[in-house]
């Protein structure tokens, strides 16, 4: 398939041990590090407990960070009003996530969490926000392979893997591979290793939703349902003046998991002259993501993104980007001929 989408660049970060050449200095730096993880994770624990127990209810709205905002935004992802990436700050695409919530659940769309709000996050039984996960050897051995940054380069590879274990656990769970990293001090995310994660698990659709509505302003993407209220919702990424969005219906036309990114300069502005036309190889880092949902409208496209820290942000060629984890949950749920209606 072709589309005009913008092309991420991801860096892998090398860790460099000093203490190698000197086995005295190695030996005694492993030991402390030893005994420094053993603290870490106690640590962890101890935070992973204190979350899952709070029962407060402060007003936060935009700015805000913290324990509370991490555990509105895993309920708000649970909920399927997706913040982005989970990261313990109340930015803006929560906000647009917490009134879209409020809006579905008959609260006052104000977009900052009051009791009310809490409430109906929370439910009547609250259940724990994060959880321990053991990683496994199918976890540690990847693939992991550093994704070129020339796009001529990326063409020869067989796919385009996860960079690092730190990414992939970071999609899986829904979260910035930097909190996972802070919260997880110490760890070298090795077979063995427990780690604390956002206990996201809700990936059973709305059985309600009716058609897509896409709000150009605000940068969400709704799922309504049939009295157009809305029932999940995502942040997205849209084209910017040179490549607008245009107003009014249009229709999902095709749809494919884990797709070929047909790379086209002629569709790019920004391509480089020495570019030619060629495939880019299927994977979490191809530049549509890991889900194409193909629109009526010729080359444009909604889909998943390599670098989900710029959704809602970032201007695109055309293209509508979402997390790879939103784009999986919207494509269980819509199918060719569904209605994708855009207002301004």
């Amino acid at each position: 398939m072709s589309n005009n989408c913008p092309l991420a660049r991801r860096h892998l970060l090398v860790w460099l041990s000093a203490g190698a050449a000197f086995p005295a200095l190695a030996a005694t730096q492993k030991k402390r590090s030893t005994k420094g993880a053993a603290t870490n994770a106690a640590t962890g624990t101890a935070f992973m407990e204190r979350v899952n127990a709070a029962t407060d209810t402060p007003v936060l709205s935009s700015g805000a960070r913290g324990e509370a905002v991490l555990r509105a935004q895993i309920l708000l992802d649970r909920a399927w009003f997706s913040p982005g990436e989970i990261d313990g700050s109340f930015g803006t695409n929560m906000r647009r996530m917490v009134a879209a919530f409020q809006t579905a659940n008959g609260l006052k769309s104000s977009g900052r969490i009051d009791v009310e709000t809490w409430k109906s996050l929370s439910g009547e039984t609250p259940t724990p926000v994060l959880s321990e996960y053991t990683i496994t050897k199918e976890n540690a051995v990847g693939p992991f392979t550093k994704t070129p940054a020339d796009m001529m380069d990326r063409a020869k590879l067989k796919s385009l893997d996860y960079e690092t274990i730190e990414e992939a656990f970071g999609e899986k769970f829904h979260c910035s591979a930097k909190w996972l990293r802070d919260v997880n001090r110490g760890s070298k995310f090795e077979p063995g290793d427990k780690i604390i994660v956002p206990a996201v698990g809700n990936d059973k659709p709305p059985s309600k939703a009716a058609s897509i509505r896409i709000d150009k302003s605000e940068r969400v993407l709704y799922l309504l349902d049939s009295a157009e209220l809305p029932v999940a919702a995502f942040p997205i990424s849209i084209g910017g003046a040179s490549d607008p969005l245009p107003l009014g219906r249009m229709e999902i036309k095709n749809a494919a998991k884990n797709p070929v990114f047909t790379y086209d300069p002629a569709l790019l502005k920004d391509a480089k002259k020495t570019y030619v036309k060629t495939d880019i190889p299927a994977g979490p880092n191809n530049p549509v993501g890991v889900y194409w949902l193909g629109l009526t409208k010729p080359h444009w496209g909604i889909h998943g993104t390599p670098d989900p820290s710029r959704v809602g942000t970032a201007a695109t060629n055309g293209c509508l980007h979402l997390t790879n984890w939103d784009v999986l949950r919207l494509a269980q749920v819509v199918k060719p001929g569904f209605a994708v209606d855009v207002h301004a």
